[in-house]
């Protein structure tokens, strides 16, 4: 489970490798359980990490994708836009990500991913795409898990569902069914881009039903489950684990939930981030062995969330 903690581990990471673990943007309080202090300080002052809007820190690319719009003539989009309202991202862009009005042709894109299209007056706020037209770009242009990542931000920064899905419903026919899958799936309840791409592949698995952050009795929290099958699905942070104590609750909760009668599988991020065919491969293998004793045996599963 990705939590965050109150002391900076023993080994920091590069402010920059830990920005892109957290999304792509990050408070302090967030980048501290995975680098210290004066590594951030370092990084600030050589301009590899930058101070966004208080209290948010990001990757240079957030400030080069304003400059690339007033260059090119365009809106800060896509992926950029959801960094510039502070949203995380399940991989920050490689490029700063602009759109420009159809009509602009005869332009120098070097260095810049440049999406074509006629925005409306409201889907514009200054040179950034608004929050809902951002959401609906991203779910039309980008894979599900990439696109859920932004989806379930913007949920969480208190974007309206139901805007969402009207524009959805509204945006252009190419990539239309992407949006609406993207925007149905979105679930404010996941609490950063690692759970949501690990829901991402989960939702991709037949005969899986999962929910984010599902509560049983006095057991504790589930990252996703599916309470039919009784199977616990965990995203496994390692910074959460920092010391004995964190690692020694983790471990009761864990054995609680399988003497509940569910099964626990546990994914590190690398294996989510880098290798979703064995994430994918491993939820199949259990979907076709259940359901487990949880579902089977306790007929009170659904009222002890």
């Amino acid at each position: 489970m990705c939590r965050g903690m109150t002391h900076t581990p023993d080994t920091p990471l590069d402010p920059v490798d830990a920005l892109i673990r957290l999304g792509g943007v990050a408070t302090w309080p967030e980048l501290r359980a995975l680098t210290s202090r004066r590594k951030l300080r370092t990084a600030v002052s050589a301009g590899r990490v930058i101070e966004l809007t208080r209290p948010y820190y990001a990757l240079p690319e957030t400030d080069q994708a304003l400059a690339a719009a007033i260059r090119l003539g365009g809106t800060v989009s896509h992926l950029s836009a959801a960094q510039r309202w502070g949203w995380k991202v399940k991989t920050p862009p490689a490029l700063p990500t602009i759109t420009v009005p159809r009509w602009r042709h005869h332009l120098d894109p070097d260095g810049v991913e440049v999406h074509w299209g006629n925005l409306a007056p409201d889907a514009v706020q200054g040179r950034v795409t608004s929050p809902v037209q951002t959401v609906v770009d991203c779910a039309r242009t980008y894979s599900f898990d990439e696109a859920l990542a932004v989806a379930d931000s913007a949920l969480r920064g208190g974007v309206d569902h139901d805007s969402l899905l009207d524009a959805a419903k509204a945006s252009p026919r190419t990539g239309r069914r992407k949006a609406m899958e993207v925007v149905e799936a979105a679930d404010g309840r996941a609490a950063n881009p690692f759970e949501s791409v690990l829901r991402g592949i989960a939702k991709r698995v037949p005969g899986l039903e999962v929910e984010p952050q599902q509560w049983v009795g006095d057991v504790g929290r589930a990252d996703l489950m599916d309470r039919r099958l009784g199977l616990v699905i965990e995203a496994e942070s390692f910074e959460f684990h920092a010391d004995s104590a964190s690692f020694g609750r983790d471990v009761r909760r864990y054995t609680l939930f399988v003497r509940s009668g569910f099964i626990v599988v546990r994914f590190t991020w690398k294996d989510v981030m880098l290798d979703p065919d064995y994430v994918r491969a491993v939820l199949a293998d259990l979907v076709a062995q259940g359901p487990y004793g949880r579902a089977v045996r306790c007929p009170s599963c659904a009222a002890a969330a």
